[in-house]
């Protein structure tokens, strides 16, 4: 079960034609958003039953496992589709994002970089602020207290605001809009939260 806040991600968004150049270095045709939708995603729920493991190479726990499948089936039936996914190198993020891979468009370009890992919030922002503009939407996977911390930064207000002041576990999912036609306008206090959900046991 996906416990769930907030209202429709279904995006209400202006669009202008659009020619550019991923970051990559490889031509993109498609269409510049004036609004951008922002999905944050903890990782879920680690395993420590290794003391002898670092942090960056904990594996998932079996309850990490059961509710990155649960999002994964929540994100196909919502049609949540990134056109990019940001992900921390650490092990936790990498396999949380191996189990909804399947959920995700295949045009989807993923990136998995070390200076995610631990991220604190400004240097989150500061990374979705390097996104090339002509991508509309982007799911970053990473650690708290950042994503909470950028979270509460971006989001001015929306349903679910009060719940994501109180917490943000393992596996949660903010969606978020901000009307900004380019990803270096992210400003605090400009997004829109559109929906807060938390995988829960049965």
């Amino acid at each position: 079960m996906i416990r769930r806040s907030a209202g429709s991600v279904q995006s209400r968004r202006s669009q202008t034609a659009a020619s550019a150049t991923k970051d990559d270095g490889v031509p993109f045709h498609g269409e510049l958003t004036r609004v951008k939708t922002i999905h944050l995603l903890r990782h879920a729920k680690s395993s420590w039953s290794d003391t002898g493991v670092a942090d960056h190479d904990r594996p998932l726990a079996p309850r990490g496992e059961r509710d990155a499948r649960r999002l994964a089936k929540h994100l196909g039936q919502h049609g949540v589709t990134p056109a990019l996914v940001l992900c921390s190198s650490a092990r936790r993020s990498r396999d949380t994002l191996e189990l909804i891979a399947r959920s995700l468009p295949r045009k989807t370009k993923i990136l998995v970089e070390d200076e995610l890992y631990a991220a604190p919030a400004e240097a989150l922002l500061q990374r979705l602020r390097r996104i090339p503009d002509v991508l509309p939407s982007a799911l970053l996977i990473g650690h708290n207290p950042g994503l909470q911390d950028l979270a509460l930064t971006l989001a001015g207000h929306g349903p679910g605001l009060d719940r994501l002041r109180e917490r943000f576990p393992t596996c949660a999912l903010v969606a978020m809009h901000i009307p900004a036609p380019t990803w270096r306008e992210l400003m605090p206090g400009t997004a829109e939260l559109i929906d807060y959900v938390i995988p829960r046991d049965p």
